[in-house]
């Protein structure tokens, strides 16, 4: 499917795998999307075009809320996930899991009305055992606009005793699978890249690179990273990882001085590969045993927030080979207890939402946490940036708008009335918000009027 922007009577559009510029955010396309020079954009996968939850959008809201403001359409979800919606053009990607029938789905909606097009199951099979804050359908989808590709846990139903856990209870060991939709519910395949087994649950969002979808399988047991065929299903390469322990990390993909590199955090240590080959870069050890939250790039440094056992912020320089611990980490902070939610970095600002409701902006290039306020009682979804505003959703649905800034300047609180786990999505001018029950559309209506 082809994306077509009207900017007078010319179409122009522009496929870019670059290293992300703050300064020029609008040229930043890491993994798999298509951004234009025109404000409109689509969100193809976990955190966005870019994959760091950053939008190039420059006319998205900042008021609305769940009674009627600038709440464009609210359609009802059929079963239970955490998984954010993703967006293409005029369709709507989302899954779900239906408990009474045990049937992990793919839906489709259309974008301007939310009417859903089409449902279809993707797995059938016994409920997997998971953490309290985890769902069943966890792990958001990726599109490259001609399929669809998602990714659920089968488990026969049996369970072992758990690893690395405190206190010893049961859970269900399974396979991993991916698959490939096309735009109208047609499977095209199936893969099953590795087993895969953790007290608490699964939750991999498929990332895509060029002619491969890239999964994380970090769990307790033989844990791996998997590159498959887009068209096959095949598996191209298949690394093991370090020290077999559960993690929840989305790769991040970026080209540097030559060098591209897919980088994560997760089984006690963080390390880049290159996306080709699997091939290891660099690593640094620790700071942590289980990670979540994904890690963010801002054309020199990556960083993390991470939170089990212990809590971490660090900063580190990509540019070493082997093991960098002792050499690249630029600075390292423990003073922000954050494990869920991924970060978003807007210039010289790095902010970190901690699980407990609290926000910290740190500044890039030292380190300092330069305030820390408390905006929401718990936060489960990841940061999201768009119009030079930083977007904080939190578990009772509401978001708090702000400002980037050595101080905390709030522009905005709006609630949708629902509560919330999965993070938002931006596309078109629009912001997608899943609740609970619902997908909430958001947008002023003059942008609603231009998406016709």
């Amino acid at each position: 499917m082809k994306r077509q922007i009207k900017m007078g009577a010319m179409i122009v559009r522009i496929k870019v795998l670059c290293r992300l510029s703050l300064s020029v955010v609008p040229l930043a396309m890491t993994l798999f999307a298509t951004v234009s020079f025109a404000t409109a954009e689509n969100w193809p996968g976990w955190r966005g075009p870019t994959g760091d939850g950053l939008s190039a959008e420059n006319d998205v809201p900042t008021e609305w809320d769940g009674d009627g403001k600038n709440l464009l359409w609210k359609t009802d979800i059929p079963g239970d996930g955490y998984s954010s919606p993703i967006v293409w053009e005029d369709r709507i990607f989302l899954t779900s899991c239906m408990k009474e029938t045990q049937e992990r789905v793919l839906l489709c909606l259309d974008r301007t009305k939310g009417k859903i097009l089409w449902k279809t199951t993707v797995v059938k099979s016994p409920l997997e055992t998971l953490h309290k804050f985890n769902s069943h359908s966890s792990g958001t989808p990726a599109t490259d606009g001609k399929y669809v590709y998602v990714t659920f846990l089968k488990v026969e139903g049996k369970t072992i005793d758990a690893q690395n856990v405190g206190k010893a209870r049961p859970v269900t060991p399974g396979e991993i699978v991916v698959a490939a939709y096309d735009f109208q519910g047609r499977a095209v395949w199936k893969a099953k890249p590795g087993k895969f087994v953790s007290v608490h649950g699964f939750c991999s969002c498929p990332v895509l690179y060029k002619d491969k979808i890239i999964v994380n399988g970090d769990h307790d047991g033989e844990s791996y990273l998997v590159a498959l065929d887009k068209e096959t299903g095949a598996t191209i390469w298949k690394v093991d990882r370090d020290h077999k322990t559960r993690s929840y990390v989305t790769p991040l993909i970026r080209e540097i001085d030559g060098r591209t590199q897919m980088v994560l955090s997760g089984s006690s240590h963080v390390a880049s590969y290159d996306p080709e080959t699997g091939e290891q870069h660099w690593k640094v050890d620790g700071p942590t045993e289980q990670f979540v939250s994904s890690m963010v790039y801002d054309g020199k440094k990556f960083y993390l927030s991470a939170g089990y056992p212990t809590y971490h912020v660090m900063a580190i320089d990509p540019t070493g080979k082997g093991n960098v611990t002792d050499t690249h980490v630029v600075w390292h902070k423990t003073n922000a207890k954050c494990y869920v939610p991924s970060p978003v970095v807007v210039g010289d600002y790095l902010f970190v939402a901690d699980d407990h409701g609290i926000a910290n902006c740190f500044n890039t290039k030292t380190g300092d946490r330069l305030w820390r306020d408390r905006l929401g009682r718990h936060f489960s979804t990841s940061l999201v940036a768009a119009n030079g505003l930083v977007y904080f959703l939190d578990d009772d649905g509401r978001t708090t708008i702000v400002k980037p800034g050595d101080k905390p300047n709030i522009v905005a609180v709006n609630g949708i009335g629902e509560e919330c786990r999965a993070s938002p999505a931006i596309a078109n001018g629009l912001i997608f918000i899943r609740g609970l029950k619902h997908l909430y559309c958001i947008g002023e209506n003059r942008v609603a009027e231009k998406n016709q």
